[in-house]
């Protein structure tokens, strides 16, 4: 997939305010890993997200809270073990109205309350949504809820999450593709599957990602891309655009760090910080030839 066939980035005009370029919330984190949806966060601010509000357990708030100063913070209702609890679901709908885009499932962990909290956000929340991670996990847990997306979805399993989704095991790349188009078409989502050349997909399109590298193969690299989806998202890209775009930028990070530190030393984090030299990468090479 050559930069020039991918989506392009949205304009940004001289004359405009954080408000232009969305409200990004991210719901996620639990007292083992506030450090997933930390990442998600830094990814949205990077990804050209407006304004990005993160919503965590109460017990996270102030550990994620430290992560970076430019994102908000509001604390849901947890737990005895620091995850969110489905009490959360009426403090969650009363603030959506103020939102652009949902990222869910960085770091939320699994229980049967998150599993009815992810039920209802899948089913019910309108807003264009990424969900990853461990919401994935919830959504196994009730197939039938897929069918039935309150609005625009992005799906961004591994091949273990999907084989999870659709309760089947896969022999080889090519028959997992396959079966994401079809699961695509009957969902109604885009579905993005990780891995070697992540596979991209709304069942009647799709793309194939040829950036990326085995050094990206490390924790929290996934809470990242959902970011950069979620961000993207916000700023009014289509979901099969915003996956595929994302896809991109985020494996060019990855190949940009694994250039300057070495496959062996990359860790998630440090495609945030290669994330603004991949967005310039990518503008360089989608701009017309000067002869």
């Amino acid at each position: 997939m050559r930069p020039r066939d991918l989506p392009s980035l949205p304009p940004r005009p001289p004359v405009s305010h954080k408000g232009d370029y969305g409200r990004a919330l991210l719901i996620g984190g639990s007292r083992p890993m506030t450090g997933a949806i930390g990442l998600a966060g830094l990814a949205t601010l990077r990804g050209g997200a407006g304004l990005v509000t993160l919503a965590v357990p109460q017990s996270c708030q102030v550990t994620v809270a430290s992560f970076e100063p430019s994102y908000m913070t509001i604390s849901l209702p947890e737990d005895k073990q620091g995850r969110i609890c489905a009490s959360a679901i009426d403090q969650v709908a009363d603030m959506l109205g103020g939102f652009t885009s949902v990222g869910l499932g960085p770091g939320l962990g699994q229980s049967a309350n998150l599993t009815e909290f992810v039920r209802w956000a899948y089913a019910t929340i309108k807003l264009p949504m990424v969900v990853d991670a461990d919401a994935l996990n919830g959504l196994a847990s009730s197939p039938e809820v897929l069918e039935r997306p309150g609005g625009q979805r992005v799906l961004t399993p591994h091949p273990g999450e999907f084989s999870r989704l659709t309760a089947q095991s896969f022999t080889d790349r090519g028959t997992a593709t396959k079966l994401a188009d079809e699961c695509a078409r009957r969902w109604k989502a885009v579905i993005l599957l990780k891995g070697n050349q992540t596979h991209v997909t709304q069942g009647e399109q799709s793309y194939t990602n040829m950036t990326g590298n085995s050094g990206m193969a490390t924790g929290g690299a996934g809470d990242v891309l959902t970011g950069l989806i979620t961000a993207l998202l916000c700023q009014g890209l289509t979901p099969l655009d915003a996956a595929a775009l994302a896809a991109h930028l985020h494996g060019l990070a990855g190949d940009i760090g694994a250039t300057d530190l070495g496959k062996h030393s990359l860790i998630a984090s440090d495609l945030i910080h290669y994330l603004p030299p991949a967005f310039k990468r990518y503008g360089a090479d989608r701009a017309p030839p000067t002869y």
